[in-house]
């Protein structure tokens, strides 16, 4: 088994700052390739193919439709995904609550005022809540990307390869 070591700095309300060494061994650590499959389980989404994108601060979701409703004090929304570009026909509906709107700054430069979600997301077993903003990516070869704020800090990228985690399969949407 390898063990890795990480050195942080951490100030102990005085001057001086203390070290503390993290001890983590690969079998505790959730590597991720820079392309997985992922689940939305709260959202019926059980497979998704994500690009894990350091470059992008925010996690987002390819919705072909949206609407909000509900009140000023309790947003919801309602849209539509398509989980695979290509399994036509294929589309599941989920609600949510809204956490707040967002500009976000596309990587072609186009700014766009985005609904934001909080949901679970889970990658080979493990689940923790993200947000995630609500936007057409239609013309984009991944469906959703897990962006900078969704990576956890016990994850380690290893963007040599893709699909480090099980796989999941298309078929998980049989007779939605």
């Amino acid at each position: 088994m390898r063990i890795s070591r990480r050195t942080a700095n951490i100030s102990g309300g005085s001057q001086f700052g203390r070290e503390i060494t993290a001890v983590l061994s690969d079998a505790s650590r959730l590597i991720v390739g820079w392309q997985e499959w992922v689940a939305l389980p709260e959202l019926g989404l059980p497979a998704l193919k994500a690009k894990i994108d350091t470059g992008a601060k925010t996690s987002a979701l390819h919705t072909h439709y949206i609407e909000a409703y509900g009140t000023p004090k309790h947003p919801r929304v309602r849209f539509s995904v398509r989980p695979s570009p290509d399994v036509g026909g294929l589309e599941v509906s989920a609600t949510s609550d809204v956490v707040d709107r967002r500009e976000v700054v596309s990587s072609n430069g186009v700014r766009e005022l985005r609904y934001v979600i909080l949901t679970p997301l889970s990658i080979g077993g493990r689940q923790w809540p993200i947000e995630i903003t609500l936007t057409n990516r239609e013309h984009m070869t991944y469906r959703m990307l897990i962006g900078r704020q969704a990576i956890r800090s016990d994850m380690l990228i290893d963007c040599a390869t893709s699909f480090r985690q099980p796989k999941l399969s298309y078929q998980l949407y049989a007779g939605f």
